[in-house]
């Protein structure tokens, strides 16, 4: 659906975004994610045509990426940028008949979308009466409302409540049910990893990682181990074959070094604390992420 070909951008001499190329496939959920500064934005941005490369390439479907072809994308950006003093009703309305439809289809568009997301007892409100998540369910409206084949979602949970979070969560999943290609970045990697196909992770607008989630699993094998218990933890990290302990009190996650003996983890375990779970599985999306970029600004 999407792919972007040897993507450069500099600031002011400072290089944003470092030679980057990556395809989405057709109809997939695809995880942009990186650290702050990573060039996320910066890449979207440019996705949409907002700032343009310095060198590389943009396709849609195979071809450049033109005026009439972005017609095609629903687009959420980061700083969310709604007319306050409007009536939400009267701001989808408006924002529909930019993307070309008539003012009683998009009205008629928003009011179910309004409902689907539990806001259509808010229609005649004005948006700055509206909380923070509110006002990002109407701009996300905004951003389907021309019902777009390709959706470009920058940092969507950002700002919202669990409850609200599984709402946009089903809504999205709807919608790639539905047939729609959907790109969002986020730096809620749980999230990321339940939603996603495929991922890109960049840092210092350069690619680390690349590809289906189980592969990019597959390729760091069965190497960590999940561990509960009772008592002080603070034994695992003078282990032999330890690589990495991600410590959230009773609850850590282990990972081990290739070739390493999780038997032996346990053994050690029992030794010093009440154990009361033990399983040995792929690292979650969050460890890998602190291990490859760690990795990245250790060598940087």
């Amino acid at each position: 659906m999407l792919s972007l070909r040897n993507l450069v951008k500099n600031f002011d001499g400072t290089r944003a975004v470092d030679g980057l190329s990556f395809d989405v496939p057709s109809e997939s959920i695809f995880g942009l994610l990186g650290p702050n500064g990573a060039g996320k934005t910066t890449t979207l941005r440019m996705i949409m045509d907002i700032i343009r490369p310095d060198s590389g390439e943009i396709l849609l479907e195979g071809a450049a990426l033109s005026d009439g072809a972005k017609t095609r994308i629903g687009y959420l950006p980061e700083e969310r940028g709604l007319y306050r003093k409007m009536k939400v009703l009267d701001t989808l309305e408006f924002l529909g008949a930019i993307k070309g439809a008539r003012a009683s289809d998009a009205r008629r568009k928003a009011l179910g979308w309004l409902e689907r997301l539990e806001l259509g007892d808010w229609k005649d409100k004005k948006v700055e009466e509206l909380s923070k998540g509110m006002q990002q369910k109407i701009q996300f409206i905004g951003a389907v409302l021309g019902d777009p084949e390709l959706l470009i979602l920058d940092e969507p949970f950002a700002g919202m409540d669990p409850v609200n979070q599984n709402l946009f969560k089903d809504v999205l999943l709807e919608l790639n049910r539905s047939g729609k290609t959907i790109v969002f970045s986020t730096h809620q990697l749980d999230t990321a990893e339940r939603l996603c196909r495929e991922i890109a992770l960049i840092n210092r607008g350069r690619l680390v990682l690349n590809g289906s989630l189980s592969s990019i699993k597959e390729g760091f094998g069965r190497s960590a181990v999940l561990l509960e218990f009772d008592g002080d933890g603070s034994f695992l990290k003078n282990l032999d074959g330890v690589v990495l302990v991600d410590d959230y009190g009773g609850y850590q996650e282990v990972r081990i070094a290739p070739g390493a003996n999780p038997q032996h983890l346990l053994e050690a375990a029992v030794q010093h604390v009440q154990v009361r779970r033990f399983e040995v599985v792929a690292p979650t999306l969050h460890n890998i992420f602190i291990e490859k970029v760690g990795k990245e600004e250790a060598d940087a």
